[in-house]
């Protein structure tokens, strides 16, 4: 009888990164399981997003081990890197469509590139993926300058899922959204996990938001992941650093937003 349990999609053992005397990432433990919705919260300049560019390989950690699926990924180059970052999509802060490009090429920009698509067959595929995200064929022939903030969210969701990555990392997705919209695009980012048995990992502030798309929630500091448990148990952590973090108290261990 076979008890092994299967490799989680990303597991993080003692990462550390640090940009000159800066130490931003001081021994980060972390796993995400197939198919878990991982948020990260923490303040700015805990590490979050160069956690994320680190398992990205954008920035190449200084010591630790980085697994994706099992394999080492640290260290990658060439074309095993390439195959490595294949397995991704990602949702940035602010969109960040490419403003001279209609909808539809920036939905499958990187799809024409890996897959050497057709222009018609391009179109269809980023018509297919508006859908996905609630939005009509016709926005696919307007420029990201013509929609909204929220359409331009949802295009970002639309590319980041265009190439049917594995993994999806989304930072800070309902910025600069009001909070009926914010809860648009959490619902969409559900939704989508859940057809495409996606992996994810977001870092962000909004609280509401992480409590909703959440299985799991991981708060790092100082460099360190000091807690992680299951959404539900976010706001009764008994971590003090925790507590103030998430009812947004000016008080406490945490000093100047750190």
């Amino acid at each position: 009888m076979n008890n092994s349990s299967p490799a989680p999609k990303i597991k993080l053992q003692d990462v550390h990164k640090s940009f000159g005397k800066k130490h931003v990432l001081n021994g980060v433990n972390l796993e995400v399981a197939q198919g878990e919705s991982l948020v990260v919260i923490g303040g700015s300049g805990t590490g979050k997003s160069v956690l994320l560019k680190s398992i990205l390989g954008l920035i190449q950690a200084d010591t630790g081990s980085i697994q994706i699926d099992g394999q080492e990924t640290r260290k990658l180059s060439g074309s095993l890197r390439e195959a490595h970052m294949k397995k991704f999509g990602m949702l940035f802060q602010g969109g960040a469509l490419f403003d001279s490009l209609l909808v539809w090429e920036n939905i499958s920009f990187r799809v024409m590139r890996e897959h050497n698509l057709t222009k018609s067959q391009a179109r269809d595929l980023a018509v297919e993926k508006l859908k996905q995200v609630g939005l009509a064929a016709d926005v696919a022939d307007q420029f990201p300058a013509e929609l909204s903030g929220g359409m331009q969210k949802r295009v970002a969701l639309a590319r980041a899922i265009a190439a049917n990555p594995e993994i999806i990392f989304f930072d800070e997705p309902t910025t600069g959204l009001d909070p009926i919209m914010a809860d648009v695009i959490n619902d969409l980012i559900i939704q989508c996990s859940k057809e495409l048995n996606l992996t994810t990992m977001t870092i962000t502030h909004d609280m509401a938001s992480a409590s909703k798309i959440a299985n799991r929630i991981a708060m790092i500091y100082e460099g360190k992941i000091i807690w992680e448990g299951r959404a539900q148990e976010i706001y009764h952590s008994k971590n003090p650093y925790v507590d103030q973090f998430v009812h947004g108290r000016a008080h406490g261990p945490i000093t100047d937003g750190k």
